[in-house]
């Protein structure tokens, strides 16, 4: 499928959302997008995301308000409210911002909200390229539950198709990388929507230009697995994840289940990297502004498990208040050459939270991550056996770049709670 050449690595970039919620303006967009180029650029960062509501000129956290007006263009389609992105005043819309991302050497990307903007269905304003309206192309009973911008599109009405095609007409023109698409993955009863999917697709595929699709909330479905591989690069397995253990713990087993769909051009997506400085305008996540509440040993866990399952890596936090630490996070060599090249990656064993992951790559290393979820200091061993391994190996420890020496037969470590080592033996 030519949109998996689109994302032929699991894409690695900054979202607005961990830290801004629905309120990012343009000065903090450059300002992220200075700081990835000079700093993450070289280690194969690349995607700057406006996420919600870009287009809600009053916007103030990550709590939406209802059924205010928004920025629309004459063929109901949403646009940058200009106070926010002043670039986009004269109807040039993203266009400048994308530019300004695209000169740093960088991509970029943005969200929208499934369907057509409620304001342009009441208003019955038109569609471009047709004599179809919005009203006649709505779903008024596809609505999504926790925002108020949207009505969802029937798919089966002339005048669909033609309309994501506008929309997608548009973004090219600006020069959009990466769209992530929201209220359409969920598992939950009628917030699969599939047909809408396939509209998008299609006008994607029309447009000309190579944008990657990240599909959202989760949990999708691994019953439609087939669908999100043939649809999209990427698609969220969980709903929105923030820095609190019980979500880390329970992304185990979402990978363990989503572990065979994971391959080129197509990833299975454990949500946003809730790192560094967080919260400065959101609520979400049951906090404010904040650093991030995961300790080190839970942070060096999570970026060890979507890692080595090779889920995208989208950074939460304002960039430019990194410190070392968070930053070492981001500019491991090693950890990301087997985050970008590893395959058969899989769950080796789980017993009583003492889990074993372990992946390949094609120099003939064999990588293995051992974890303890529980709430005390326990040993997590594994053995070559267990790896598939018949002969001894060398050891060395990714995170800390140090050699361990050789292991003959065992793996074991002590491992702090909540704690994880991650071992390339070759």
């Amino acid at each position: 499928m030519k949109h998996h050449t689109f994302a032929k690595t699991p894409p690695l970039g900054w979202n607005s959302w961990d830290c801004y919620g629905a309120t990012v303006r343009e000065e903090e967009v450059k300002g992220n997008a200075d700081y990835m180029a000079q700093h993450l650029r070289q280690y194969g960062w690349e995607y700057i995301v406006v996420d919600i509501q870009w287009y809600e000129a009053g916007a103030t956290s990550s709590i939406y308000r209802p059924f205010v007006p928004l920025e629309m263009d004459e063929y109901s389609r949403l646009i940058p409210a200009v106070n926010r992105f002043p670039s986009a005043e004269n109807g040039q819309g993203f266009k400048p911002l994308a530019d300004y991302v695209h000169q740093q050497g960088l991509k970029f990307g943005i969200h929208m909200m499934r369907g057509i903007p409620r304001q342009a269905v009441h208003a019955n304003t038109p569609i471009l390229g047709t004599t179809v309206r919005a009203r006649d192309i709505a779903h008024p009973n596809s609505i999504c539950p926790w925002n108020t911008d949207m009505y969802g599109i029937d798919a089966s009405k002339e005048g669909a198709q033609e309309y994501y095609n506008s929309l997608f007409d548009m973004y090219a023109e600006w020069g959009v990388d990466f769209v992530k698409v929201d209220d359409i993955a969920a598992s939950r009863l009628y917030y699969f929507h599939k047909e809408e999917m396939e509209l998008i697709r299609k006008a994607i595929d029309h447009c000309g230009r190579d944008i990657v699709l990240s599909l959202s909330p989760g949990p999708a479905p691994t019953e439609f697995a087939d669908r999100l591989i043939e649809y999209a690069n990427m698609w969220r397995m969980t709903d929105d994840f923030w820095d609190h253990w019980d979500l880390l713990y329970g992304m185990f087993e979402r990978c363990e289940k989503w572990s065979n769909y994971v391959g080129e051009g197509h990833w299975p997506d454990c949500d946003m990297l809730p790192l560094g400085h967080i919260g400065i305008r959101s609520v979400d996540g049951g906090g404010g502004d904040r650093w991030t509440r995961f300790t080190k040993d839970e942070q060096m866990t999570m970026m060890t498990l979507w890692s080595i399952f090779r889920s995208p890596l989208m950074f939460g936090g304002d960039l430019r208040d990194n410190d070392e630490w968070t930053l070492s996070l981001l500019t491991n060599t090693e950890v990301l050459k087997m985050h970008k090249e590893s395959y058969c990656n899989q769950l080796v064993s789980r017993e009583d939270d003492l889990v074993v992951w372990s992946a390949k790559d094609s120099e003939g290393n064999l990588y293995t991550a051992l974890f303890n979820l529980r709430d005390e200091e326990a040993k997590v061993k594994t053995s070559l056996d267990q790896l598939g391994i018949s002969n001894d190996k060398q050891a060395r420890d990714l995170w800390n770049q140090e050699e361990l020496g050789k292991v003959t037969d065992t793996i074991e470590c002590e491992l702090p709670a909540h704690g994880a080592l991650l071992l390339k033996l070759y």
